[in-house]
């Protein structure tokens, strides 16, 4: 018996099979695009935490170099204090703005951590600088004794 169906006519079924051949030659270009993208997403979030890590490399230098004049006892201004923290401040925020997946969320997550440890630093530094009694040579002990009193 010879089947009569258009719809299973040899023509038919080539053309059902070339179809669905374009159809997974267009998803295969679709996963490649998408690919080429995340790469370049991902590329992008590396270029940026790079970025930020040069400017955190910087403000580093700056702040070691806080850090041997406080502990020498040399007095600093509290601008010398604020300006590092505020440049710290900025870059926090680029990371933020940095969308990243996989190795480059770590990186990023490493250098918002990086950061975190140097404003702690700049902190304990700036109260250092503050305490006049901070200098052990110069420090003076001050004791009150209180006068009881028996009701």
């Amino acid at each position: 018996m010879i089947n009569s169906d258009p719809a299973h006519s040899p023509a038919q079924l080539s053309s059902h099979s070339s179809f669905a051949s374009k159809e997974k030659m267009t998803n295969t270009k679709d996963n490649k695009v998408e690919e080429v993208k995340e790469s370049e997403e991902i590329s992008k979030a590396f270029a940026a935490v790079a970025g930020v890590r040069k400017e955190v490399d910087k403000l580093s230098e700056r702040i070691a170099a806080l850090e041997v004049a406080v502990n020498s006892g040399t007095k600093v201004t509290d601008e010398e204090f604020v300006v590092p923290a505020e440049l710290l401040m900025r870059e926090l925020l680029k990371l933020d703005g940095i969308g990243a997946e996989g190795e480059a969320r770590l990186q990023r997550k490493a250098e918002v951590r990086r950061i975190q440890k140097y404003h702690e630093t700049l902190d304990k530094l700036n109260t250092i600088n503050s305490n006049p009694f901070s200098d052990k040579h110069k420090a003076v002990s001050v004791t009150t004794n209180w006068e009881t009193f028996d009701s």
